[in-house]
């Protein structure tokens, strides 16, 4: 594991592999953070909702947002630690971004090193380049936000807990109508509630695959009756099947 706390840092790195479930709270105040893993799938809690990350992707998260990283199965967790507003047209507001493979070179030589300190022109360039490359990265669509309505949380909830659930079912043992669930879905995710299902089972998923598990258990996982659905499910989200999804990232 990489921890650094060099005075003078333009950046901090936090490398480590985990072999089984974990839960990592390490906040640091006045850095923006980039969450990435070579390996494995991170799930990460924001007050904004959830994000799932594959291997191949990476969240940013600026300075001052309280997260949580939960880690489902084998991981290697690669953190990058930006001074805060160091990167001035990064936005204010986490967004999950892809990582190219200049930036994930970037990110292991940074964590290789340790940190970037101020003093050493190299170092200089080096954050230079790195910042350069998180700037131009557009955003994906990798989470899952939190509806605020106390019934429509209670909703979410359930469905985080038991995917398969029919919308109608949940919804009445929330004590809330289809009608107005789709309407505070609408106005607090901007997501329908049919579109936030999709995107939950998908996330969780991901989780299965990246924890070992096969597809027809992950299917059923996500609250598919068999893979077949759930294959053209992942194919129409993520352009390819399973199996290719994550063989063609496992050595990126």
């Amino acid at each position: 594991m990489s921890k650094t706390r060099h005075y003078g840092a333009l950046v901090r790195t936090f490398g480590v592999t985990f072999l089984s479930p974990y839960t990592v709270r390490y906040p640091v105040a006045g850095w923006d953070q980039l969450i990435y893993a070579t390996e494995g799938v991170l799930t990460v809690q924001t007050s904004e909702g959830v994000w799932v990350l594959p291997a191949h992707r990476a969240l940013w998260v600026p300075d001052g947002v309280p997260h949580e990283i939960r880690i489902p199965g084998p991981a290697s967790l690669r953190s990058i630690y930006l001074r805060a507003r160091m990167a001035r047209h990064l936005p204010r507001q986490c967004r999950a971004v892809n990582v190219p493979p200049l930036l994930r070179e970037l990110i292991l030589h940074c964590v290789g090193q340790g940190a970037l300190l101020s003093r050493k022109p190299v170092h200089r360039r080096l954050a230079a380049v790195l910042m350069d490359q998180l700037q131009t990265l557009p955003s994906i669509p990798m989470q899952l936000p939190d509806p605020v309505d106390p019934r429509a949380r209670k909703l979410s909830a359930l469905l985080h807990n038991a995917p398969s659930n029919s919308l109608s079912a949940a919804a009445a043992a929330c004590g809330i109508s289809l009608r107005t669930a789709e309407r505070i879905y609408r106005a607090e995710t901007g997501m329908s509630l049919g579109n936030w299902t999709r995107r939950l089972r998908l996330l969780v998923a991901l989780q299965q695959l990246a924890s070992g598990h096969t597809v027809n258990e992950a299917a059923a996982a996500a609250g598919y009756r068999g893979p077949s659905a759930f294959v053209s499910m992942f194919r129409r989200e993520m352009g390819l099947t399973p199996g290719r999804y994550f063989a063609s990232h496992a050595h990126r």
